[in-house]
Parts: structure tokens; C-alpha cells; sequence
């Protein structure tokens, strides 16, 4: 990256600073950024799905991580939770303008870790080599 685009980034504390210790956005970073947050944001960026088709679609999820996964990115605006008021409770998940905004940048990554894994040393824990 350009030294402009880091010199912005420290010069505009009201957009936030993820280099300082204090800031905010370390949060917002950490929830984008977990292996299920990624997962999650991408496979709603897909389409919108409901509680039980995110628990399949991303294997290895659990209950509980799901759970606090779709809170926490539903508390930064990036995932909208809504619920019909039916029985049985049907509850489904999309995301807001923000996290498709998010998504959009993140889906690109997803896309090349799962092109290139098999160039990085997370290779060797697949069994496969380049």
C-alpha cells in the first residue's frame, strides 16, 4: 500500500485507527476478521439464509459460535436478523447495505485462500503440495 493510504488512515481519528490500542474499530476488526465472521459475512453475501441452512452451509460451525458470530456482526450493523412471527419461529439473516459494502471486499479474499491454499503452508495440513 501507498504511504498515503497509511497516512490517511492515522490522520482521521473520527473514521478511527485500528493501529491505536484504544480504538473501536479493534473490535469491529476482530469480529470481521474471525474464521466464522469471514464465513458468515460471505456465505450471506451468497444470498440471505435462514438460521438452520448458515449452520449446514458452513461446516464445522458451532451452535453457540454461529450464535455469537451473527450477534456480534448484527450489533455492527452488518447483519439484519429478522424474525417472522410464526410457529414454528422462523428467523432469517441477510445482510444490511454496511456489511454488503463489507462483504464485497471480503468475498475476493474467501475466493483467493480457496484458489491459492494450495501455495501456502496450510498445504501441508490438507496433504497437498503445490
Amino acid at each position: 500500500m501507498s504511504d498515503s493510504i497509511w497516512q490517511a488512515i492515522h490522520a482521521e481519528p473520527a473514521s478511527g485507527n485500528p493501529f491505536s490500542s484504544n480504538c473501536p474499530s479493534r473490535v469491529v476488526l476482530d469480529h470481521v476478521t474471525s474464521k466464522w465472521g469471514v464465513l458468515v459475512l460471505a456465505a450471506l453475501a451468497e444470498s440471505p439464509r435462514r438460521w438452520g441452512e448458515l449452520h449446514r452451509y458452513i461446516e464445522g460451525i458451532s451452535e453457540k459460535m454461529l450464535a455469537q458470530t451473527l450477534r456480534a456482526l448484527e450489533g455492527d450493523g452488518f447483519v439484519l436478523r429478522e424474525s417472522a412471527g410464526t410457529v414454528p419461529p422462523r428467523v432469517d439473516y441477510s445482510l444490511t447495505p454496511l456489511g454488503r459494502e463489507l462483504a464485497d471486499l471480503l468475498v475476493p479474499l474467501v475466493r483467493w485462500v480457496g484458489d491459492n491454499v494450495g501455495r501456502t503452508a496450510g498445504a501441508e495440513a490438507l496433504g497437498r503440495t503445490a
